[in-house]
């Protein structure tokens, strides 16, 4: 649960702006999306060895990002 300490004199337009700040740090949206569909643990971990794979090679000049 997301709680926003506003004042009393604070604009509404500036506490939405921090809630949605909030909400996207909380990551609560990516979440929502991943458990729509189950993903086998299996193609998960690849998931995961390719995008280091990836980075690894942006990181030692292979590919250029």
């Amino acid at each position: 649960m997301l709680v926003i300490d506003s004042k009393d004199c604070e604009n509404i337009d500036k506490a939405l702006k921090k809630y949605k700040k909030k909400f996207e740090k909380s990551k609560t949206l990516l979440q929502l999306r991943s458990r729509q569909a189950f993903t086998k643990p299996s193609v998960a971990r690849r998931e995961v060895v390719l995008k280091a794979i990836y980075k690894q090679q942006i990181a030692s000049g292979k590919i250029e990002g």
